[in-house]
């Protein structure tokens, strides 16, 4: 009898979970998320924090393989583990031993066999622009700034094309190893946040309360200045059932050519059709682009 307790005792010491974590991070100081020689990534911070904690060899697996200079609010990974540690308990463990860029918003228990990108899920992404005369310090590292005015209209009207299920190779990089390009865009949406002049969140001069009249800009000089750049942050954002490398930066560059009026909204068909990555607009910086959520089915 004594011995069947400890073959059970050992037996439930060493019962391997599935633990999941939901995943935000700034992505600016890392070369993506997959780990690389020599190079600092997400998966490498979480795979050495990890390891210390439980001290388990753990190496974890990602929902979305992030790009170098992308960001995420809700990104996931999971890991394998013997340890006791409660699986909601993880995130805090963790909070206290990664960096401040990269923080679990939550940890919990899934079942042995859920694998991130394996499951049927919907992904949801956005891409911000910064469109006004001169850059903001503050979004540097979080939007693609933009000079010019940009037809906003003309941008939505281009969203109606990409909506269903197409084959995306016109918005993959070169290099994907992919079985197929073919994926499904449930919604895509151009917002847009005013900005006051003075930046994000501020009055302008002549609404401030005794501010001086002398240094505020003349009618003429405002005119001026709303002509060559408005003063908003503009907001692309997509979710569907998967992405292809690179797939939503192409999108978003496609629709600034749109903008611009290089490209008119009705060409957009033709250029999904034409399963041609060289028809399609430019690739949008990294730095715009963050993974808001992944949901599963």
């Amino acid at each position: 009898m004594a011995s069947e307790n400890s073959d059970k005792m050992t037996s439930e010491l060493h019962t391997t979970r599935r633990i999941l974590l939901r995943v935000a991070y700034d992505g600016t100081n890392y070369h993506g998320w997959q780990v690389q020689p020599n190079a600092k990534t997400i998966e490498g911070e979480l795979n050495r924090v990890l390891t210390q904690l439980t001290g388990e060899k753990i190496q974890v697996t990602g929902a979305s393989r992030t790009d170098a200079g992308v960001h995420a609010l809700g990104n996931v990974a999971v890991f394998d583990t013997v340890s006791k540690i409660p699986a909601e308990k993880f995130s805090y463990a963790l909070n206290q031993r990664l960096p401040e860029d990269i923080v679990i918003q939550s940890s919990l228990q899934v079942a042995d066999d859920f694998h991130p990108r394996h499951c049927d899920c919907r992904k949801t992404y956005e891409y911000d622009i910064l469109n006004r005369t001169f850059p903001l310090p503050a979004y540097r590292n979080t939007a693609y700034f933009l000079y010019g005015d940009l037809d906003l209209d003309a941008m939505r009207k281009a969203c109606q094309a990409f909506l269903g299920e197409h084959d995306f190779a016109s918005f993959c990089a070169a290099g994907a190893q992919v079985q197929t390009t073919v994926r499904t865009i449930y919604s895509l949406e151009v917002l847009e946040q005013p900005l006051a002049v003075t930046g994000r969140g501020s009055k302008p001069a002549s609404e401030v309360t005794g501010a001086d009249p002398i240094c505020q800009p003349t009618e003429t000089a405002a005119v001026e200045q709303s002509q060559r750049s408005p003063e908003r942050l503009m907001t692309i954002r997509v979710r569907g059932n998967g992405f292809l490398y690179n797939m939503v930066r192409i999108i978003a560059g496609t629709l600034v050519e749109v903008g611009r009026g290089h490209i008119r909204p009705e060409e957009i068909e033709g250029i999904i059709a034409a399963c041609d990555r060289a028809k399609a607009g430019p690739t949008a910086p990294a730095r715009g682009l963050r993974l808001v959520e992944i949901k599963y089915d």
